[in-house]
């Protein structure tokens, strides 16, 4: 939901396959994506609430890469050696 409590469901998952193809496309086996954000959070996300609290769960779109086979890292934890 927004914060206009409008569900916003169709968009994240039309971002989410999007990623997928572009990974797909390029042959992409890694992505590191921005931690906490309720689409690309690889262990904590915002809760939805919109006040800044945070919850233990992966995002929309990390939740799919890794469902095929791409490893998902945040900016805070990726290995520096890929």
């Amino acid at each position: 939901m927004n914060k206009n409590g409008n569900d916003v469901t169709k968009e994240y998952l039309k971002g989410a396959y999007m990623a997928l193809q572009i990974c797909k496309q390029f042959n992409l086996t890694v992505a590191i994506l921005k931690e906490k954000s309720p689409s690309c959070g690889s262990s904590k996300t915002y809760d939805g609430s919109f006040e800044g609290n945070k919850k233990e769960g992966t995002g929309l779109t990390a939740e799919l890469l890794r469902q095929n086979g791409i490893k998902v890292y945040s900016e805070d934890n990726f290995p520096r050696d890929i």
